[in-house]
């Protein structure tokens, strides 16, 4: 982990790909078409099947306006976000960490995070539901697996951005084929699928008197599988991505270079996310056809609809495209979870973590999570907690939407940039109708909980959490507009520039030198003797990491440790034959806490260590001694490349 102190997000790709050539007809477009189709497959992950599959079969076609207005609201979103990108050079995490004090960073900080592992629950149970339909593995053995896509992922992210881009493209285009053969299998009725774009929230019992349907009454209301297709549509971590991924496109800082770049934007925006739309009123009207048509209103979890789906339509064909659509569904999306995750711990704590690490720490908070529930109820209730993790993202996506909508709107940074006010209106209307659901859903669950008797204590705690939470939502919208009276409490990326003082060069008396006594050790010393100065005193430092030194310690004498102990002095005496003074000092069991020990010990003003190049699991393996040394230690760490 090393802090961040780079202004560019997503570094490793920044300005990656240039738009600013020569290119002309489809070169050029294609150098701008890419960043919102790895947004899109946020909005049709595992987590849209299950509220989606569950809105079909237990109210039909009633709910596709939900699915258009969520649609609507994403490209709206989406554009914004990609502005923020393009106009300030800055993605949504490090533009609030400039604007808001830093206690409030941290919250939103947790918030966001609390948003990712949310998603990337639902992408760990959706890919593990679809190994599971595929291959009959155990519900558990499926969510093990999941931890392997780490590896892809390192993989693809050593391939450049425009692979990753191709491979989320192909998974999408998996996803499509997948659900156009199930949809021509069930044949819906035309009359059907338009009329479920007349908006409204039907109640269950009046509308299966209606419909003549024999089916059980469902126990969720419309407005709760709205809400979870709203959450599950509309994501807070795509509007954190999007800003980023946007600045993977270097383009010409010049009015009509920023122009150009956002009408592209728009349009990306808008061609991947209706397809996300298709593919996720597909679901639901396949649901609809097959399963709330036929009375079987009772299926609401991706599981029976496998089991159905061949039967129902007739062919066998059908069972096993839903199953591949899941697993390319969950996969391109841990992709871009990922990629989240790390844009946010970025921006809000300027932090950067080995990728590999984080996205096994990801994976592993949505994954006990899964094994735990699993456990505690069994495999049959799996899509409940699907449809609840939709939920806590819909109930995050204020604190995205309002700072959003407050940078974009700002004429002093966004120059001749920002929206215009009918697009404001229109914005933070949206914003208020979501926060306005969100709160509706929140006070009809609890009151059904106040009315099942719990204890007092435990309302008490619901209680203030609710002011809490609403508390720091009011805030969040206030905020900007008092930041002038406030100037003081935002976090700056950088101070303002000074002149360089009188400048008092290091004197290093006692330099440490850790050894691994292989053929590169002779270059340590070169580097040390080179940054020594007027510095004669060295430290030779080498650590046994025998078996009988883990064991021993001080007091081990096996033939390793006599080795080395006679090799030590043999680059001590040489050093003192060529005029310098030297010591050596051998440590046992733990490689970093014994190399921390030592140059505390002696006193050292500088260490010098090796660093062997390691990438990939090497690197994830080796690489955390030279990390855990240089965060504990307050001298200078000089790291030569062996």
């Amino acid at each position: 982990m090393k802090t961040n102190l780079s202004d560019q997000s997503l570094g490793e790709v920044h300005e990656s790909i240039d738009t600013t050539g020569n290119r002309k007809g489809w070169r050029k477009i294609f150098s701008f078409i890419g960043p919102a189709y790895l947004v899109s497959v946020g909005y049709m992950d595992p987590g849209n099947w299950a509220t989606d599959l569950a809105g079909g079969s237990k109210y039909g076609f009633t709910l596709i306006w939900v699915l258009l207005a969520s649609n609507l609201m994403a490209i709206l979103l989406q554009s914004l976000s990609a502005r923020l990108g393009i106009v300030r050079g800055r993605d949504l995490a490090q533009a609030n960490r400039e604007s808001f004090p830093r206690h409030i960073n941290f919250i939103l900080w947790i918030l966001a995070e609390i948003a990712i592992a949310a998603t990337d629950l639902a992408e760990v149970l959706g890919m593990a539901i679809g190994i599971q339909l595929l291959f009959g593995f155990p519900l558990i053995v499926g969510v093990s697996i999941t931890v392997l896509d780490t590896f892809l992922l390192l993989y693809l992210q050593r391939l450049g951005m425009r692979k990753i881009e191709a491979f989320i493209i192909a998974l999408i285009g998996i996803i499509g084929v997948s659900f156009l053969v199930n949809i021509i299998l069930a044949n819906p009725s035309l009359h059907d699928v338009l009329s479920g774009f007349i908006p409204s929230l039907p109640n269950a019992k009046d509308l299966y008197l209606a419909k003549g349907n024999l089916g059980p009454i469902p126990q969720e209301t419309a407005l709760y599988l709205a809400i979870g297709m709203i959450g599950a549509t509309v994501m807070p971590h795509n509007l954190y991505l999007h800003s980023a991924l946007i600045q993977t496109r270097k383009i010409k800082r010049t009015d009509e270079g920023i122009k150009e770049a956002l009408k592209w934007s728009v349009i990306d925006s808008s061609i991947a996310l209706n397809i996300a739309f298709l593919i996720n009123a597909a679901i639901l009207i396949l649901a609809a056809t097959v399963f709330f048509n036929t009375g079987r209103t009772d299926v609401g979890e991706i599981k029976q609809a496998h089991q159905l789906l061949s039967p129902v339509l007739g062919s066998g064909i059908a069972s096993t495209l839903f199953a591949i659509a899941l697993i390319a569904s969950g996969q391109s999306s841990t992709i871009t979870g990922t990629m989240s995750g790390q844009i946010v711990m970025e921006g809000y704590l300027r932090l950067r973590i080995n990728p590999l690490m984080r996205r096994l720490i990801t994976r592993l908070v949505a994954i006990i999570p899964a094994i735990v529930f699993i456990l505690m109820t069994g495999e049959n209730n799996i899509d409940q907690l699907l449809i609840f993790s939709q939920v806590i993202l819909s109930i995050q996506l204020g604190f995205a939407i309002i700072p959003l909508i407050h940078f974009v709107s700002d004429k002093k940074t966004m120059k001749g940039f920002a929206i215009k006010m009918p697009v404001q209106i229109l914005a933070w209307l949206m914003a208020f109708l979501l926060i306005a659901l969100n709160s509706k859903m929140i006070f009809d669950e609890i009151a059904d909980y106040f009315e099942s008797g719990s204890a007092i204590g435990i309302k008490i705690s619901i209680i203030m959490g609710l002011l809490l939470f609403f508390g720091l939502m009011i805030y969040v919208l206030i905020f900007p507009l008092l930041k002038a009276k406030h100037s003081n409490a935002s976090i700056a990326m950088h101070p303002e520039a000074n002149p360089i003082p009188n400048i008092n060069l290091p004197v290093y008396r006692k330099i440490a030198i850790a050894l691994d006594f292989s053929d590169d050790d002779y270059k340590l010393i070169s580097n040390a003797i080179g940054q020594a100065g007027t510095a004669k005193e060295f430290v030779l430092v080498h650590i046994v990491e025998t078996a009988a030194a883990k064991l021993h310690g001080t007091e081990t004498a096996d033939y390793e440790t006599e080795k080395d102990r006679e090799r030590l002095e043999l680059i001590i005496q040489q050093m003192k034959q060529l005029g310098y003074e030297a010591k050596g000092v051998l440590g046992f069991n733990e490689t970093a806490k014994e190399i921390i020990r030592i140059v505390k010990a002696e006193n050292a003003d500088m260490l010098v260590i090796g660093a062997h190049g390691h990438t990939g699991i090497k690197d994830f393996i080796y690489g955390s001694t030279i990390n855990a040394v240089r965060h504990e230690l307050k001298i200078p760490v000089f790291i030569v490349n062996l």
